[in-house]
């Protein structure tokens, strides 16, 4: 028998397991995004030209991407068929293995042509087992919760990412300030090393957690559920991506690109992009929640398009605030611009669930998620380089706010969810 609101009963486990493994999760896979600029351009992949060691260690870091949505349908199918609770016991030992080993590969100098190879397969190892984490971790959270709760706790899972990212900004600051030749000696592989630490706490957490209630009432186990999405839901599929892709561009401009563009560009001090975004995580880690509640209550898409707007018209004060080489002015631009991101994101992920009936949930929303997140984040630093390169500034402005309103859009054609029953197939 189908219930309308599913059980509250470990809920607050259910959300702190979630919560906990996806911090870890996004530690894992936003460590390799700092050190792209810091590190990885000239131990892995080194030139006597910096900034094609840079475009090129960036090419790398977009790689990590290409797996993600192959990771999406891989952890969407044993979701879907299997449960939610495994996967997200595998993508993150299968991340954490992945990281650690990072921090353990010889460079450039020590292999030659073997160390970006290794790093890359790592890289790739990452991103697979990252296309199914986010999605499935929103799923065990909103279909736990009453609806109308779900916003407000499925959007701890989107925060949590923010949390990692702020984990992972305090562990490189924390050995960025060493000595330069310790640090490129051995300094940056600690945070990677973390993980492992890090992984065993988050399993433990994840293990005593319960299976989804909607997914064990589900009377629906399709064959091949990526193929049910296809032949049923490829509208829902498309403009998920659509509403997601704009998020994506926008977080990767901030976390990885203007990092590089800071200090290599502006020569502030590597510190000022690292502080810069541990505020900007604060922001979203207080905004989130607030967010969250708040498309439980006007809904989701109105969310989703103030956020959008917000952020595209934001882009062209951005640019100009981080150009006038002040760090407060710099604190300042991050801190608006992931404030403004967070009243999209917080309901973002929870809304794209919510297109997809349960039998094909997990599979749906983790590959409308995670092309959105190749097409977004992956070539975010690419094109944003080359941007800047040909045209300046102002032109990764445009980029950046045209992909919002990409994202705008797409929301606005898609169906408004605060209200649905997730027990419906």
């Amino acid at each position: 028998m189908t219930v309308e609101t599913p059980p509250t009963t470990g809920l607050l486990r259910v959300t702190i397991g979630s919560f906990a493994g996806t911090v870890i999760e996004q530690y894992d896979f936003l460590l390799y995004g700092f050190m792209t600029a810091l590190v990885f351009n000239t131990l892995f992949f080194p030139s006597s030209d910096p900034a094609v060691g840079t475009l090129v260690a960036f090419a790398g870091f977009a790689i990590g991407f290409v797996a993600r949505p192959i990771g999406a349908v891989v952890a969407g199918h044993f979701g879907d068929r299997v449960g939610r609770k495994s996967m997200l016991v595998m993508t993150l030992l299968v991340a954490g293995l992945a990281t650690t080993l990072m921090g353990a590969l010889p460079t450039y100098a020590g292999i030659g042509i073997w160390a970006p190879i290794l790093l890359i397969t790592l890289r790739v190892i990452q991103g697979f087992s990252y296309g199914g984490e986010v999605t499935g971790a929103v799923l065990m959270t909103t279909e736990f919760a009453p609806r109308h709760r779900r916003g407000y706790v499925g959007s701890f899972i989107p925060t949590a990412g923010p949390a990692g990212l702020l984990l992972a900004t305090l562990a490189i600051m924390a050995v960025a300030g060493m000595d330069k030749a310790d640090f490129l000696s051995w300094g940056w592989r600690v945070p990677f090393l973390l993980s492992a630490v890090l992984v065993v706490v988050g399993l433990i957490m994840r293990a005593s957690a319960p299976e989804s209630p909607a997914f064990a009432e589900s009377r629906t186990r399709h064959a091949a559920p990526i193929l049910e999405v296809f032949r049923r839901h490829t509208r829902a599929v498309l403009l998920g991506t659509g509403t997601g892709f704009g998020f994506y561009v926008v977080f990767y401009v901030l976390l990885v690109f203007s990092g590089s563009y800071l200090t290599a560009q502006l020569k502030m001090p590597a510190q000022v992009p690292l502080i810069a975004v541990a505020i900007g995580s604060v922001v979203v880690i207080v905004l989130g929640p607030l967010c969250g509640k708040l498309s439980d209550r006007f809904g989701r898409r109105p969310m989703i398009v103030t956020g959008s707007a917000l952020s595209a018209a934001f882009a062209f004060a951005f640019f100009p605030m981080l150009g006038t080489g002040r760090a407060g002015v710099v604190y300042a631009a991050f801190a608006l611009a992931f404030g403004f991101v967070t009243i999209m994101y917080s309901p973002l992920i929870t809304f794209i669930a919510e297109q997809f009936p349960t039998s094909v949930r997990f599979s749906g929303a983790s590959l409308a998620g995670q092309i959105g997140a190749v097409l977004g984040g992956g070539l975010a630093p690419l094109i944003a380089t080359a941007l800047l390169s040909a045209a300046g500034p102002w032109a990764v402005a445009l980029y950046v706010g045209a992909s919002m309103l990409v994202s705008l859009v797409c929301a606005l054609a898609l169906k408004e969810t605060n209200q649905a029953d997730l027990t419906a197939e």
